[in-house]
């Protein structure tokens, strides 16, 4: 039972922040611009998050559950500025936006590499890549959290991990309920017709690409505090990719989308701890690790042609074009 609720608890801990990454993508991708640069928007929001925090930390007494607060705002900040990047050149410049977002995501570790090693050196006279955060505090909801395997949903949790699901209720509002949404899908779909029906197709899709940034910063901060307690180049270990492939598996629509994210958050815990089970030594973890990737594969194998995106995504939007 134990391990049982250990794979439900840190499987959660995976998934929520998995999760507001691939809402950042679908948003993109809804809007009509496709977006490979999410590993990117994560890293290097996480990186302006970790700044904030390390800053905070030195100079100010704030507890460290605020510090972590006012990491996850500007990592938001952050990864939907560095976005404006992949929009510029999506949108104002045309390029191919496959290739923008694999540059995007190169760039995202080199700049972040460098900024931190810059950054330790004038701090700490120490040129190291990396910026210790520790681990964010949990707390478990009394009572609930006692009874058998559903308790462990209410236990140990993370407390960005209801930041989160509050931002990703917001989002799915936005992007459903509201006219911005309205337009924001119509433009994936056709955006042309958004100008005709005196909208704007290109402010729509950069608000969209800058939106998808600022929610994939927010997952970055996240996983820095809980998978790996500080900011490094490890924050880019292909959870961009991976929140792609469960946008995808979702086919472009939040609440599917939700349900691949806790399926690769149990298979990703459920590896771990059937290796703790086994009694396998540690150097042997990283390869139940592998079990969603793994999962990736077999999933494109049987479910690819049941995929639906957006008609207009990756196509260079021309206002000129009926």
């Amino acid at each position: 039972m134990s391990y049982i609720n250990a794979m439900i608890t840190s499987g959660l801990a995976f998934a929520i922040p998995l999760f507001i990454m691939a809402v950042g993508g679908i948003y993109s991708e809804k809007s009509g611009i496709t977006n490979l640069a999410v590993e990117g928007f994560q890293g290097f929001g996480a990186f302006c998050g970790a700044v904030v925090a390390v800053f905070l930390g030195m100079n100010t007494g704030l507890s460290s559950s605020a510090i972590i607060y006012v990491a996850m705002l500007f990592s938001f900040i952050g990864g939907a500025i560095y976005a404006i990047i992949h929009a510029l050149l999506c949108i104002k410049f045309r390029a191919d936006q496959v290739i923008s977002g694999v540059v995007i995501n190169i760039l995202g570790v080199a700049l972040t590499t460098f900024l931190t090693t810059t950054i330790n050196t004038a701090l700490f006279g120490n040129a190291s890549n990396k910026f210790t955060l520790g681990v964010s505090p949990r707390f478990s909801v009394p009572g609930i959290s006692k009874i058998p395997i559903i308790g462990a949903v209410f236990t140990n949790i993370y407390p960005f991990e209801i930041i989160i699901l509050i931002i990703a209720v917001y989002a799915w509002y936005l992007m459903y309920k509201t006219k911005f949404g309205m337009r924001l899908r119509a433009c994936g779909e056709n955006p042309q017709a958004v100008d005709a029906a005196g909208g704007d197709g290109a402010k729509t899709r950069f608000l969209a690409v800058m939106s998808s940034g600022g929610l994939s910063g927010i997952g970055g901060i996240c996983f820095a505090y809980s998978l790996l307690s500080q900011f490094s180049p490890s924050i880019y270990l292909g959870y961009g990719y991976l929140a792609i492939a469960a946008m995808i598996f979702g086919n472009w629509n939040i609440i599917p989308t939700f349900f691949v994210c806790i399926f690769f958050g149990i298979a990703r815990a459920g590896g771990y701890q059937l290796c703790l089970a086994m009694g396998l030594a540690s150097i042997y973890s990283d390869l139940f690790l592998m079990i969603p990737y793994i999962l990736t594969l077999l999933l494109l194998m049987f479910f690819s042609k049941r995929n639906h995106p957006p008609k207009a995504a990756g196509e260079v939007y021309d206002k000129g074009k009926r």
